[in-house]
This record gives structure tokens, C-alpha cells and sequence, in this order.
């Protein structure tokens, strides 16, 4: 039986971007909790989080299962995940308030540095053997990508995004208390933007992906700004 050649590219598109999309997700978790237990909360700590190893931030449900339903139902055009989020008891930090912005810039700022270390072992890959030097090659632009889209997600000033955590933190009380108090809808307001109102246009003829136009622009930025640091050219 022959494979029809969207699905094989699918196929294909999932066997490349498994590992970084495993490691950017769960990384950014450990981050949150390596900076919550240096600035003084321990819980992440106490319950075997704060650790590099991927295994102990997969969600089955977030990081395998949910992206791999909406890689498969969207043909390769859209993927959604995410890991066990690292519990963090922000009264237990040192400084509330301002270590609060410090253990939710970790998480992104892991990400963009995992973009450069991918940006870097591309060097590595001319002196690999021939299919084993095409995968690593692809997997590590993907893995760049991946890294830098995640961050910039991420820093969406909306709570509970990392994003709106660092703008609760900095942002006078008068406007940090009502955005706190938000968090209890941004998931609502994140699915309505991700999921509902790009099956709207569609029906519309629109396109209304608003993330997608939001994050273009830093998305270029910050991934040419990556490759200058790394001295490769595309």
C-alpha cells in the first residue's frame, strides 16, 4: 500500500520535530523550577521537578497526545502542546514581586538559549553520515523554530503566560491587581484566539489567526538575531 504523499511529509514532519518539541516544552518547565528554588521556594524541589530530565515534565496528555491529534487533524499546519507545569509557591520567594518576573522570564529565556545551542550543532552536522546528517540537520532548524515560537508565545502579556506574570510583576499595583485577577479567564481568551476565532475566518473567508500575526514580526527578528550570533547564514 502506497502512502499518500501529504501523509508521508506528515509522517515525516512528526519523526523530525518529536525530540524538539519534547525538549523545548519540558525545559522550559525545569527552568521555572531551578529559579523558584534558587530564589528561595523549594516545592518544585521537594517533588523531584527541579531536574533536567525530560521524563519528569511530559504531560502524556499536553506533550504527546494533544500535539500529535492536532498535527494529524491539521495536517501539519498547526500544533499545540504543553508539559506539567512546575508548581511554584510565589509567598515562599524571597522577594515575591519581583522574583516572580525572574522565575517566568526563565522558561522563555531557556528556549531562546536552546535555539542557539541548535543554531550551533548545525556546525557539527556536515561531519555525520549521510540520512542520519539530513534528520539532524532538519531537526535542528526545527528545533530553532520551535524554541523561538514558544518563547515569544509565551511572553504574550497575558496571565497565566509567563507573559502576563512578568507584566503583573512590573506594572503598577493599579493596573497589576485587575491583571492578576484575569488569570481565571486567559486560558478562556488563549483557546478563543488559538482555536475559535481562526475557524470563524475560515468559515468567513478571513484569515483570523491574531497570534500568528503577533508573533511574526519578533519571530523574524529573533530568529536572525540567533543565527547572526551563531555566524551561520541561511
Amino acid at each position: 500500500m502506497t502512502i499518500p504523499a501529504e501523509y508521508a511529509q506528515l509522517f515525516q514532519q512528526i519523526a523530525v520535530g518529536a525530540l524538539p518539541i519534547i525538549f523545548a516544552i519540558t525545559l522550559h518547565e525545569a527552568a521555572h523550577g531551578f529559579v523558584a528554588s534558587w530564589l528561595g521556594d523549594d516545592t518544585a524541589l521537594r517533588m523531584g521537578r527541579v531536574t533536567l530530565n525530560p521524563v519528569k515534565h511530559i504531560d502524556p496528555l499536553g506533550t504527546i497526545i494533544l500535539p500529535l491529534i492536532l498535527l494529524l487533524g491539521s495536517r501539519g499546519m498547526f500544533m499545540f502542546g504543553y508539559a506539567k507545569p512546575v508548581p511554584v509557591r510565589f509567598d515562599r520567594l524571597n522577594r515575591p514581586r519581583r522574583d516572580m518576573v525572574f522565575v517566568a522570564l526563565a522558561g522563555p529565556v531557556t528556549n531562546i538559549v536552546l535555539a542557539l545551542i541548535s543554531a550551533l550543532l548545525l556546525y557539527v552536522t556536515p561531519y555525520l553520515p549521510g540520512f542520519i546528517q539530513k534528520w539532524t540537520v532538519l531537526s535542528l532548524f526545527y528545533s530553532i523554530d520551535f524554541n523561538i515560537i514558544i518563547a515569544l508565545f509565551n511572553m504574550i502579556p497575558l496571565p497565566p503566560l509567563d507573559g502576563g506574570r512578568v507584566a503583573v510583576g512590573i506594572l503598577p499595583e493599579i493596573l497589576a491587581v485587575p491583571l492578576a485577577r484575569s488569570e481565571r479567564y486567559g486560558m478562556i481568551v488563549l483557546l478563543g484566539l488559538l482555536f475559535v476565532l481562526p475557524v470563524i475566518g475560515q468559515a468567513m473567508h478571513m484569515d483570523l489567526n491574531v497570534i500568528a500575526y503577533l508573533l511574526q514580526t519578533p519571530f523574524d527578528w529573533v530568529r536572525q538575531l540567533v543565527f547572526e550570533i551563531a555566524g551561520i547564514s541561511e
